[in-house]
């Protein structure tokens, strides 16, 4: 490369010293890789995964597939699974579970395909300490809770992760499965190395990933994680993860990922062309997400310095993966180089298979046969370089592309509602006018007054479920106080410190409250007003009331105190006799101020 640049030496001494520092950052990770050691399991640990462990798994699409991924969860004796798919297709759901195991797999529904919407059903029905969010396609080893419970141990460990490696659809593993485990390669070495070095990292995968249900079942995340959008106006599905991540670090618990054999799971990847529909689902919500650590809410800085600066190389990095191949090829267009054209071509083509090849022998230590694709991986790097750069100015698309029936968001799911109403109330009155325009004088005026009678009716009928809904709401149904299992006074006496100021804030408005009139309730910013317009709080709404018809004869009790206590908490974690806390600044805004961040 000396000989090859030696007559523009200058102009390539900047390029030299942005590879001297790209190597010298891989060579840095690379060490902290191999010092890096997972944390071991106890041989008397305080949770066990068959009285601590819930796993919920949000699909709307599980095949054969969800059996194997299925078996191996069992293997690891959780107390319980938790499936939460779409009404339509809870049938299908149920037969596939009742094929594994009927006794330890439920199957809960939400009303449309939402995946946060049906992570937030299944925590809200979680009664063990440890939740595990997992694909229904990925596949644990014997030891992987065994694993992650060990990181538990630590009362301030509020996330854990696993590392991961591709498990092919067909016989042969495609080009584009080949990619995911180069890149799953890659981003193993840099999820050890940043747990080595600072104790954080960039997102804990949703494929597999493990949280204190304390934390979850917190009102106001759970508000704030359905009530996601970016701008303020584009309501975000998908980077579940890297809000649960970003929550954790914000909150002032600690994440840890297992990178061993031992937690380490299979998971498939899309074998076609769609791999890039996904990458560039995964690069919009990586540029989201690191903006909101790095700039609006900056925790990150003080807790984990060296994540922060990964962040911000992540930024910059297409620039510098771009600079190399655009410089060589406007000077070799110029004719300024003194070798033959085809000689700069494969020189630097040689150069650059060579420096890729040195990143990836991790991964062709264990697959050598993948090494006649690191051309096609050097091809998609630097089209992961120009496809960062078009993800950047198209943020606010927030969409799966690789689901159909969930890329819609909530206005165009209420036009579509609205277009369907409209057009069945004009082929009913297209039906009613030509029935009408049939009949005599007489049998008019008996419809008439029939329907006039079926209007009545069912005006009183929806009086009465109007006033029945404000006594539920006026008197809320508590459910018994939940039993207490392994570290549950050290979850409770762990709680986070933004937590604890919500509760005194609570008690301060509860207080206030007492000595001011409605009108200056309504005047207060901070009180969280139910929107009834609002899709998810109508679906709560909901389904607090079939509950509640459920558990008439169940007497009031406090949770987590005695009889008569003036904090209590409803069946979905609402506060039962006030408004629900008020939402974080940073995590969002109440129904009235639709931000997130």
């Amino acid at each position: 490369m000396l000989y090859l640049t030696k007559d523009l030496f200058p102009v390539f001494v900047p390029l030299g010293i942005i590879g001297f520092y790209r190597y010298l950052w891989f060579v840095i990770k690379l060490l902290a890789y191999f010092f890096y050691r997972p944390m071991e399991p106890k041989e008397n640990p305080t949770y066990r995964a068959e009285y601590d462990v819930t796993i919920i798994v949000p699909t709307i699409d599980a095949g054969e597939e969800f059996k194997e991924a299925a078996h191996s969860w069992l293997v690891n004796n959780p107390k319980e699974i938790i499936i939460i798919t779409e009404t339509k297709m809870k049938d299908a759901l149920q037969e596939l579970a009742n094929s594994v195991d009927p006794t330890r797999i439920r199957v809960l529904t939400v009303p449309k395909a939402n995946k946060r919407l049906q992570m937030v059903e299944g925590i809200r029905n979680t009664t063990s300490e440890i939740i595990v969010f997992a694909d229904d396609d990925a596949i644990w080893g014997p030891q992987t809770l065994e694993y992650i419970l060990a990181c538990f141990e630590d009362p301030n460990m509020g996330g854990v992760g696993t590392s991961q490696t591709v498990k092919s659809v067909g016989r042969y593993q495609t080009v584009w499965e080949v990619l995911a485990g180069f890149r799953l390669t890659i981003r193993n070495i840099e999820i050890a190395a940043s747990t080595h070095i600072d104790g954080g990292i960039c997102c804990l995968s949703g494929r597999t990933a493990a949280y204190r249900t304390c934390i979850l079942q917190d009102p106001q995340f759970q508000y704030n994680f359905t009530h996601d959008f970016w701008l303020g106006k584009y309501p975000l599905n998908s980077g579940d993860d890297k809000f649960l991540t970003r929550w954790m670090v914000y909150h002032g618990w600690n994440t840890y990922v297992q990178v061993c054999k031992e937690a380490e799971l299979l998971s498939t990847f899309k074998n076609n062309w769609r791999f890039v529909k996904q990458v560039l689902r995964w690069t919009r919500n990586t540029w989201r997400s690191d903006f909101r650590s790095l700039f609006t809410e900056r925790k990150i800085w003080s807790r984990h310095p060296y994540v922060a600066f990964t962040m911000i190389d992540k930024i910059f990095n297409p620039i510098t993966l771009l600079s190399g191949p655009l410089s060589v090829i406007a000077m070799a267009a110029k004719g300024e180089f003194h070798l033959p054209l085809w000689d700069i071509i494969i020189s630097y083509i040689v150069w650059l298979m060579l420096t890729r090849i040195v990143k990836l022998l991790p991964h062709l230590f264990k697959r050598p046969q993948d090494i006649i694709w690191v051309p096609a991986f050097l091809i998609f790097g630097y089209y992961f370089a120009i496809m960062k750069i078009y993800a950047l100015f198209t943020l606010h698309e927030v969409g799966w592309g690789t689901r159909a029936g969930i890329d819609q968001t909530p206005a165009e799911l209420a036009a579509e509602k609205e277009k369907q109403r409209l057009d069945a109330e004009l082929l009913e009155q297209d039906q009613e006018k030509a029935a009408y325009e049939s009949r005599d004088e007489a049998t008019r005026a008996a419809v008439a007054a029939a329907t006039a009678a079926a209007a009545a009716t069912a005006y009183e009928q929806q009086e009465q479920q109007q006033q029945q809904q404000m006594q539920r709401m006026e008197h809320p149904i508590i459910p018994p106080p939940r039993p207490d299992s392994p570290g549950s006074s050290d979850l409770i006496r762990h709680f986070s410190r933004q937590q604890e100021q919500q509760r005194q804030t609570a008690a301060a408005r509860a207080t206030r409250l007492a000595t001011t009139t409605n009108a200056d309730y309504e005047e207060d910013e901070d009180v969280y007003e139910y929107n009834q317009d609002d899709e998810l709080a109508q679906y709560f709404a909901q389904a607090d009331a079939a509950r509640s018809n459920l558990n008439l004869s169940q007497q009031p009790n406090a949770l987590y105190g005695g009889a008569g206590g003036a904090s209590t908490i409803d069946l979905y974690g609402r506060s039962g006799g006030a408004p629900p806390p008020p939402t974080s600044p940073r995590f969002g805004g109440g129904a009235g101020r639709r931000g997130g961040y």
